[in-house]
This record gives structure tokens, C-alpha cells and sequence, in this order.
């Protein structure tokens, strides 16, 4: 395991330097989904839930979950996000809906935290959203499955 870089000679906690890090394009998708029962998926799929449009409402949530990540993750640096993108897609085989973001920068530091506090923040917001048909969803699955740009390069994690 590389070195954890958040932390200090004395192990405190402390905001990494990249200043001297080259700036790149940087890119990272992230993914997730939120299990529910067939009667709350079919509520969102057929537009009826009671707050509104669930996958709209959620989708413009991760875009602003994106881009508060630095507000909400302590040691993350505010990054210039060029580009957020939240798809939210409805799969009667879970039942539920798989969400995936990508983010883009151009920066000295990359995007993967932005990306999976997108699909965190749209799921929280399909839960809220539908909580009062069902408490039991289930939000799960959020990982990391690619991320390029940087020292490190290319990552693509296993599809499964």
C-alpha cells in the first residue's frame, strides 16, 4: 500500500501540498445504486411520487454534491470542476435505480471524491425524496470505477 499522504512526519492530519504537482486533466466516475421495492420504484419510474421528479431532483443533488465536496470532506482542496455529469437509470431487475457521475477538472489534484459525493448525495436525495413510501431502500455499491489524469494515471475498476 502506498504511502497515506493526509498525514504528516507526526501523524496529524493536514491538507496535502500539490503545489508544485502539475496541472492536468483529471477525470473520475463513480457509481451506485438505491434498492427499494417494486411499489416505490414504480412510483419514481411513473412519475407519481408526492415531492416530485425524483430523478430530476436528484440529479441536479449530485451535481451540487459535487460540487460542495470540499465543504463537506475536510482535507479535500476546492477544485475549478469543469464538467459534472449525474445519470440516473431505472433497473426493474434490482428493483431501484443505478446512479453514475462523472466529474472533470483541470487541476493540480483529482476529481474522485467529487465524483463519489455525487452519486452519495443524488442517493440520499432519492431516499429523502421517497422516504415516506419506503424507509427500507437500501443505498449501496458506491465505488470508484475509473479515474484518469496525474502522477498515477489510468484506473478502471473490475465491472462486476
Amino acid at each position: 500500500m502506498s504511502e497515506l499522504t493526509h498525514f504528516d512526519g507526526d501523524g496529524h492530519a493536514h491538507m496535502v501540498d500539490v503545489s508544485d504537482k502539475p496541472v492536468t486533466s483529471r477525470v473520475a466516475v463513480a457509481e451506485g445504486c438505491v434498492k427499494m421495492q417494486r411499489e416505490t420504484f414504480d412510483l419514481i419510474t411513473e412519475g407519481r411520487a408526492k415531492k416530485g421528479d425524483v430523478l430530476s431532483v436528484s440529479r441536479l443533488a449530485g451535481i451540487m454534491g459535487a460540487k460542495k465536496c470540499s465543504e463537506l470532506i475536510p482535507l479535500c482542496h476546492p477544485l475549478p470542476i469543469t464538467k459534472v455529469a449525474v445519470e440516473l437509470t431505472p433497473d426493474a431487475s434490482l428493483p431501484g435505480i443505478r446512479i453514475e457521475a462523472t466529474v472533470k477538472t483541470t487541476g493540480q489534484t483529482g476529481v474522485e471524491m467529487e465524483a463519489l459525493t455525487a452519486v452519495s448525495t443524488a442517493a440520499l436525495t432519492i431516499y429523502d425524496m421517497v422516504k415516506a413510501a419506503e424507509k427500507t431502500m437500501e443505498i449501496s455499491d458506491i465505488r470508484l470505477v475509473l479515474k484518469d489524469g496525474g502522477k498515477s494515471g489510468l484506473f478502471e475498476a473490475p465491472r462486476g
